[in-house]
């Protein structure tokens, strides 16, 4: 069910998918789609099919239009009109305006993620936010975390296919720059390397072949040595964005692996 969130920069678009009828559910997933920060939609299968299939399985799940940024290289496009492109902060506070009101509907638990981005933008806000307002628990698909990608010649060998070239380190880079903007604070876009502490238990699932598989290494080290409870997974042989493939094996599993955890996080 389609609808919007007050946010302070205006009305923010959501997708509310129901716990399957003859499910019970108290637990709330607010999830993110991915891209780059400056693309994607609720439309992508890595936000509406997702969120679908979890709800089948049990999960309400709340999906956030967040705003987008500025089209690389063609900053003045897109940025008129109720919903234009705009850069850091807003996105992450369109996000901690639908965490606050879900977060203000329910008792139960309320987990935050996404994918890529979307996994970006949820660690960020939960940084951010004071620990009484922070999620239950996070579920991060193979997501960014430093605003400069960690350079891991290993994982880029392992890079297959036209990722080689658009997800190299320099490209990524210059997408989180157009993200905060010349000035913008990096700090609170991008939590790697930041203070993790009172960070809620998350969950990592990565690709083994993606260039951001780097800064996942990178986070869930920095996240343990923050005495955060992380169960990680490196899928084998998974290429990045596998959310948008639906039925796919990897994508299957991920879900599985979403599925278990939440319902073992529940109850913790």
């Amino acid at each position: 069910m389609g609808g919007t969130v007050d946010g302070p920069h205006g009305p923010v678009p959501v997708r509310r998918y129901a716990a399957r009828r003859g499910t019970t559910s108290a637990t709330t997933l607010v999830w993110l789609h991915g891209g780059g920060f400056f693309r994607g939609s609720l439309d992508l299968p890595e936000a509406h099919v997702v969120a679908g299939t979890l709800a089948d399985r049990g999960l309400d799940v709340v999906t956030v239009g967040y705003r987008l940024a500025p089209l690389p290289g063609l900053p003045v496009v897109g940025r008129r009109g109720t919903r234009g492109r705009r850069r850091h902060p807003v996105p992450n506070d369109e996000v901690r305006a639908v965490l606050e009101v879900v977060r203000g509907e329910t008792d139960g638990p309320v987990f935050l993620g996404g994918a890529s981005a979307g996994a970006c933008l949820a660690a960020a806000v939960t940084r951010t936010l004071p620990d009484a307002a922070r999620p239950d628990g996070l579920v991060l698909a193979y997501g960014f975390f430093h605003a400069r990608t960690p350079r891991d010649a290993a994982v880029l060998r392992s890079v297959r296919g036209h990722r080689r070239l658009t997800h190299h380190p320099a490209l990524l880079d210059r997408a989180n720059r157009n993200h905060v903007g010349r000035a913008g604070d990096t700090a609170t876009a991008f939590p790697g390397g930041e203070d993790l502490s009172g960070f809620p238990r998350t969950l990592m699932v990565d690709a083994e072949h993606d260039t951001m598989r780097a800064s996942g290494d990178r986070f869930a080290d920095e996240l343990r040595g923050a005495g955060v409870a992380v169960e990680r997974h490196v899928l084998p042989a998974a290429r990045h964005a596998f959310l948008n493939r639906p039925g796919s094996s990897d994508s299957d599993r991920a879900l599985d692996l979403v599925t278990a955890w939440a319902a073992r996080s529940s109850g913790a």
